[in-house]
């Protein structure tokens, strides 16, 4: 099969950033799914692991890297159940497992979901990262509940990105919260209202953005940019005994004693942590993603597709790397085979 792939952690500049090659068709283990593949999507965490997994080394073979994908199951694991040959769908993949920049790929079947039917491949494709990830911050590791938090207010910095993106409608159209979204450009700004934000707040001044929105704090914060940038501010807006996510890590350690006085939580969300460490409920992640195949079909989500490449190149990854390595991108980028 076609893959695209990488033998060392070059600037996406550099000739050979990606490398196109040829390699083995995987086989299928006893829960996997071989799919072959119609579109992906590309993500931050896509130029983060190209940019370190090869530092100031030569990989022996190219690794191949994306997480984000559509596509046909070709053949199944012996111990397969949820999955046919012949079904389309769509998942997030693993990270410790090859990736989706290729022809086929091997999927553990209780990672995977349904396609949405109404949407095209490449609309279907920007969704599943973006969408594990914002469900699991609102509903599993905040624990939002929509009947008894309805009306309450969530600050999402990083609002015109791929997750934030997904949030907004999550939490306005699920959660029924009051939806206060970062953004400072005309076009983000925009785009933010037309996913259902409430309000648009400029992350340049938040605090007093914030607050000139009617907002003294806010119930929930969720933190899509940079974690250590914004502790202060967060500890500042967040209301006693409420909650702060995030899925950005942090450079230096978080001062956890600032959230002390208000009594108010704090998790992390990486939406790998279910298919790292193999979980007891690593299947929620098919749950939530026929969930949110059932809602985009409903039309009550819409998909965040901003821009379509076609082809599975290397002029294609390379141009969707720099686009968002330039932190300007707004929703997210599909790749069409």
């Amino acid at each position: 099969m076609k893959a695209i792939g990488f033998k060392s952690s070059l600037p996406i500049e550099e000739k050979d950033s990606f490398i196109e090659f040829e390699t083995a068709k995987p086989i299928p283990g006893a829960h996997d799914l071989l799919v072959k593949i119609d579109a992906i999507s590309v993500n931050p965490v896509d130029f983060k692991i190209r940019q370190s997994a090869a530092k100031d080394t030569v990989l022996e073979n190219p690794k191949i890297i994306g997480w984000d994908a559509v596509g046909i199951v070709q053949a199944v694991g012996e111990k397969v159940t949820l999955f046919e040959v012949g079904d389309p769908v769509y998942y997030a993949g693993d990270l410790t497992k090859q990736g989706s920049n290729a022809e086929f790929q091997i999927i553990d079947e209780r990672i995977v979901g349904n396609k949405p039917t109404s949407l095209t491949n490449a609309e279907a494709a920007v969704i599943p990262l973006t969408g594990l990830t914002a469900w699991e911050i609102l509903f599993d590791r905040i624990r939002i509940n929509p009947e008894k938090d309805k009306g309450k207010s969530i600050l999402i910095i990083g609002g015109a990105g791929g997750v934030g993106s997904i949030a907004i409608q999550l939490s306005k159209k699920i959660a029924g919260l009051t939806v206060i979204a970062t953004a400072s450009r005309p076009e983000t700004i925009k785009w933010c209202k037309q996913q259902g934000a409430d309000f648009v707040v400029d992350h340049k001044d938040l605090v007093a953005s914030v607050r000139e929105a009617g907002f003294q704090h806010v119930d929930f914060i969720l933190e899509f940019v940079d974690t250590n940038a914004y502790w202060d501010i967060m500890a500042e807006l967040i209301k006693p005994q409420g909650h702060i996510a995030s899925i950005t890590g942090s450079a230096e350690p978080v001062v956890l004693n600032k959230l002390k006085s208000k009594s108010v939580s704090f998790s992390w969300e990486l939406m790998y942590t279910r298919s790292m460490f193999q979980t007891e409920d690593m299947i929620e992640q098919h749950h939530i993603l026929n969930k949110i195949a059932d809602l985009l079909d409903e039309g009550v989500l819409k998909t965040t597709l901003k821009e379509t490449y076609k082809g599975l190149s290397v002029e294609n990854l390379k141009k969707a790397h720099q686009l968002l390595e330039s932190g300007k991108t707004i929703g997210k980028i599909a790749i069409k085979y």
